[in-house]
């Protein structure tokens, strides 16, 4: 819901970052990877019961990376690959961040196999009207130059982030806030398979 409003504030600051990294060599693919293994540290800590404050900090850098490579790529050359590459990062550190919780207190691990039910469904349902908008040519820059089309949804990847960062102020609240969000993503895919009911006829 917020990707298409934030995209103007962060696309030039993004796309300055990536033409320097792309002047100093540093690939898309490697910024790409870089961004998931600060998102896996950012897992690790929480899942060993550290405070959630201190795993904000490698958990926004690799976001920051997330923004950044495709920038970087826009700089250098977009390949397919680094498209496919850049989505299964972005779903190992989805998955990441609640099975950290599951492992920080078994308390939470239902919450958490709900919430990751429900990102599973979602990504399920965002992956297949992508590939239903590619099959009929249909193509958007609401949320910026992809790879692939980016369906809109109440969730997006923004409030994924924001939700990630009220769970490391709170962890305590894990459960509770797991179960709103799950439910929010079971809502959006519902929205997206109404949409692509009408669009896809």
């Amino acid at each position: 819901m917020l990707d298409a409003k934030v995209r103007p504030w962060i696309e030039a600051p993004l796309n300055r970052a990536g033409a320097a990294f792309a002047e100093r060599g540093i690939s898309a693919h490697e910024v790409t990877l870089f961004g998931l293994f600060m998102g896996l540290i950012a897992a690790a800590m929480l899942a060993v019961g550290l405070p959630g404050v201190l795993a904000l900090v490698p958990l926004l850098i690799g976001r920051l990376a997330d923004g950044v490579d495709g920038a970087v790529a826009r700089a250098t050359e977009k390949t397919d690959f680094g498209g496919l590459l850049d989505i299964v990062c972005d779903f190992v550190f989805y998955a990441a961040i609640p099975l950290a919780f599951a492992f920080r207190d078994p308390g939470n691990a239902a919450a958490a196999a709900f919430l990751l039910a429900a990102f599973y469904i979602n990504g399920a349902s965002f992956l297949g009207y992508a590939i239903m908008a590619e099959k009929r040519g249909i193509e958007t820059r609401a949320q910026g130059e992809k790879s692939l089309y980016y369906s809109a949804g109440l969730l997006e990847g923004t409030e994924t982030i924001a939700f990630f960062v009220i769970l490391c102020l709170w962890p305590g609240a894990f459960v509770a806030l797991a179960v709103i969000f799950g439910a929010l993503c079971l809502f959006t895919t519902g929205a997206r398979l109404a949409l692509a009911r009408r669009v896809f006829r």
